[in-house]
């Protein structure tokens, strides 16, 4: 048993160098899309990054759904978004404060720091594909409460949102002025920066599943409740790819990337994913029931997560202060959830 957590251990290890180098891939060229293309990297980060980042959880639903246990789906996407987005937003701000800090007190000797702010100068189209995102997120929820069965149509019109939106983004395009002067060596290097961006996001996913695995099997080892693991290991888990991809987008001064991406992937999750698994379900004679009562938390905090996104998003700061404001939600989320159990 010791050396089998040893191993896991060492493939934590492992996974977060792997998941270090292939993260600092994507966000490097995914940039680049960004810059030739001129869609911007905020319609980067929620169209081609927040697809990418959400593979897993597409899988998940795909296999759910045809072996007869997509009900779980509905949670987990759900939950997912919630941690998306009150545990990067709560992160990252605090993340940036301290390297600041650290910074000023290199530099002149005081501790004292200005604070920081995440949310950056948008472009109209950018702005406008971060507020649908999160309108679609918070009003499908609050849908659900009125399906007692998912349907197959149901399922498809989700997925069909998902495609019209992003053929919507694909056509728009940010002023020259807010894009980098691109070379047109570079320019025709596109592809290779879509290889690279998708070889990169792969790569996070690839090591954060490992990660996650050996995690739950440390835990499970040394006698920690599977209730507890599903909540707390799992669930974080199922949100590890977003957070270490867009803290340090945040960082690296890539803001507009990574809130696309928050936005992004809760789209993904709430469209697709959930959208596969009530069409495939249905269509396998076995359509998700919807349990109000067991929905009521997971709407209540959803929906709260992204009307404080929005709010932030409208008053233009997400520093240090509304970081904790987040955390301060999930951490409710937590204990209310696990209160159920």
């Amino acid at each position: 048993m010791l050396a089998q957590i040893a191993l896991n251990v060492l493939i934590i290890g492992v996974s977060f160098v792997i998941l270090n180098r292939a993260s600092n891939v994507t966000i490097k060229n995914a940039c680049k899309i960004a810059d030739v293309t001129r869609l911007g990297k905020t319609i980067v980060g929620f169209s081609l990054v927040g697809f990418l980042t959400n593979l897993p959880e597409l899988s998940v639903a795909l296999i759910a759904a045809l072996s007869g246990g997509a009900a779980i789906s509905v949670g987990n996407v759900i939950g997912a978004n919630i941690a998306i987005v009150c545990v990067i937003l709560g992160l990252a701000p605090l993340a940036l404060y301290l390297k600041h800090r650290q910074k000023t007190i290199r530099l002149n000797g005081s501790n004292q720091s200005n604070g920081c702010n995440l949310v950056p100068y948008f472009a109209k189209p950018e702005m406008s594909s971060i507020r649908f995102g999160l309108i679609v997120s918070t009003l499908v929820p609050i849908l659900l409460f009125f399906v007692s069965s998912a349907s197959w149509l149901l399922g498809l019109v989700l997925i069909l949102l998902f495609v019209a939106y992003t053929y919507r983004l694909s056509r728009v395009r940010v002023p020259a002025e807010t894009c980098t002067a691109i070379s047109l060596d570079e320019k025709r290097k596109l592809k290779t920066y879509l290889l690279l961006t998708i070889i990169g996001a792969l790569g996070v996913l690839g090591s954060a599943y490992f990660l996650v695995e050996s995690a739950i099997f440390i835990a499970q080892s040394v006698g920690i409740a599977q209730a507890v693991i599903g909540a707390t290991v799992i669930a974080f888990g199922t949100s590890l790819t977003e957070l270490v991809l867009d803290v340090k987008m945040f960082l690296r001064g890539h803001s507009a990337l990574a809130l696309g991406d928050i936005a992004g992937s809760s789209f993904v999750n709430i469209t697709v994913v959930l959208g596969v698994a009530f069409f495939v379900s249905a269509l396998a004679g076995s359509p998700i029931q919807i349990d109000p009562s067991v929905l009521l938390n997971l709407a209540f905090f959803s929906i709260i997560a992204n009307l404080l996104f929005a709010y932030f998003l409208l008053r233009k700061r997400i520093s240090e202060k509304e970081g904790v404001v987040f955390l301060v939600v999930y951490a409710l989320f937590l204990v209310i959830t696990l209160a159920g159990f």
